[in-house]
């Protein structure tokens, strides 16, 4: 088959969580099919990027996105009332690149990552696949629950919008895709069955580590500019970590991940480790004992787990953020947490009982091995473009 993979980013380097989904999506595509990408950009895309997609891909369009127009087209959506995210990424000239890329390629199908890029291809008379990826109108309305009041009204709005745009392009692509069970059954959309559950996957050639020294006792990893990551990071070092440091006064922590916030910068001190960018995840993994997941807001999988369980570490969590695991109870894969005793007691529990340490580091890696290869995860995907 010919298909036309639609992303609102350049799928490289693979600090994003929907840069990653695409990337290795890609390449398992790849091996079946005549791969046109078509990814949107804030930057000029480096030779360097373009050539890790080089080998998977047909032709690679990408097109970058104009700063003045994009303004533009945000008010445009307020007004039109779209979901913002879909004005931040909708231009008219760059639909009608779009066009003429279809129009060049003739695809059998078209794959189009994340509902705001819906918009550019939801009235082709084309084969279409949507991947929802998680249920960001849910996400919103964690994020609303937690905004400070000034910005409430915000994403309450967004919440709202998005949630009726989900709604409203459900019966416009041919198939539709999700990350988990649970996000598929939070969908606003009395036919939310229909959509074929697609999980993430881990590359275990990446995260495979020697053993190292360990430097850090408490790892917290992704996108530090993201608001549930900033969210779990302040929650981890406001709260959890001055009870733990009571017990453990030489504890130490790393926030390890791309572009970290000003309030995430104004958590490092002489205990707390704030990295910024990284070539290596499984390095900072490698130095570190414990991963903690904290997460309070957001939706879908969480690949930073997955990779911390492929690195053989034991994985501490919320209920949000674990259950999206499959079977992670049965298996006893991770602990999950609800209160800050509980992510006190996990965290002590493994930095003072080796046993139970090495046991847990041990499932969890068994377990990521079993449910989430790459090959594994994309065949429900595969399946579709017949």
């Amino acid at each position: 088959m010919r298909l036309i993979v639609l992303l609102s980013r350049f799928p490289y380097p693979l600090e994003k969580g929907d840069k990653l989904r695409a990337y290795h999506q890609l390449r398992q595509l790849s091996a079946e099919h005549e791969v046109y990408l078509v990814a949107l950009s804030e930057y000029a895309v480096p030779d360097a990027d373009l050539q890790q997609l080089t080998p998977y891909c047909k032709e690679i369009y990408p097109i970058k996105i104009n700063a003045a127009r994009r303004f533009f087209n945000l008010g445009r959506a307020f007004f039109c009332g779209l979901p913002i995210q879909c004005g931040y990424f909708y231009n008219k000239h760059i639909q009608k690149q779009i066009n003429q890329i279809i129009q060049k390629v003739q695809p059998d199908w078209l794959y189009c990552q994340l509902f705001r890029m819906a918009e550019y291809v939801k009235d082709k008379p084309i084969k279409k696949v949507l991947d929802y990826q998680d249920v960001f109108s849910k996400g919103m309305w964690r994020r609303y629950e937690r905004a400070p009041w000034y910005l409430k009204p915000f994403f309450k709005m967004e919440a709202r919008r998005v949630a009726r745009h989900e709604v409203d392009i459900f019966d416009q692509f041919d198939a539709k895709t999700i990350i988990t069970e649970i996000d598929r059954d939070l969908m606003p959309h009395e036919r939310r069955q229909e959509i074929v559950v697609v999980p993430n996957g881990v590359d275990f050639d990446s995260f495979s580590f020697p053993p190292q020294e360990k430097k850090y006792d408490l790892i917290f990893s992704g996108n530090m500019n993201y608001g549930p990551n900033v969210d779990a990071a302040e929650y981890l070092c406001h709260d959890i970590f001055p009870h733990l440091h009571v017990e453990f006064p030489e504890l130490r922590i790393v926030l390890c991940g791309a572009n970290p916030s000003a309030r995430v910068k104004a958590l490092e001190n002489e205990h707390i480790k704030v990295t910024g960018w990284v070539d290596s995840m499984a390095e900072w993994y490698a130095q570190s004992r414990i991963f903690i997941a904290p997460m309070r807001m957001g939706t879908g999988l969480q690949n930073k787990l997955l990779e911390a369980m492929a690195m053989q570490i034991p994985c501490v969590t919320s209920m949000l953020a674990g259950k999206p695991l499959v079977d992670a109870d049965k298996y006893k894969a991770v602990v999950m947490a609800t209160t800050t005793a509980d992510y006190v007691e996990a965290v002590r529990r493994l930095l003072t009982d080796n046993a139970y340490y090495q046991n847990l580091a041990m499932r969890g890696n068994q377990y990521v091995h079993q449910y989430y290869d790459w090959a594994t995860a994309t065949k429900p995907l595969m399946e579709l473009f017949v």
